[in-house]
């Protein structure tokens, strides 16, 4: 009889024990922080600001503020190849293509979210795009 307290007094220690283990290791769902909104640039001028229909590929120049260094100009919502120049102003490589029919074209920037570099990826920014200002293909 004896040898059997001993076994259920192990059992419960070995259980008392794996369960303080467990709690003491403070497992707790990860926490993530959202990212935050990020830097909202603004266009204030096109360069050119029309083109004549059926014109050969160009560089647009956007001219505005809170352009970021990997900021991306857009052609009704098309990414265009875009070169930063600055804070103030970005370049794009408009092809031939999005000029071959007279109207007009939404030219808009995005800069591009940062991923999170806290624990579990947590935190970073969100991608922001400007208000469009219209290009006109005559």
């Amino acid at each position: 009889m004896k040898a059997h307290q001993t076994q259920q007094a192990v059992k419960a220690t070995l259980l008392v024990t794996l369960t303080a283990l467990t709690l003491a290791c403070g497992y707790t769902a990860k926490k993530t922080t959202p990212p935050v909104a990020g830097s909202v640039p603004t266009v204030a001028a096109l360069s050119p600001a029309s083109m004549t229909a059926g014109s050969s590929a160009f560089t647009l120049t956007v001219n505005g503020t809170n352009f970021g260094s990997q900021a991306v100009v857009n052609w009704n919502g098309a990414a265009r190849a875009t070169s930063f120049v600055s804070g103030n102003q970005v370049t794009a490589a408009i092809p031939a293509a999005d000029l071959a029919t007279a109207g007009s074209a939404a030219v808009t920037v995005t800069n591009p979210g940062t991923p999170g570099t806290g624990l579990y990826g947590s935190g970073g920014t969100l991608a922001e795009t400007s208000s469009p200002m219209s290009f006109t293909i005559n």
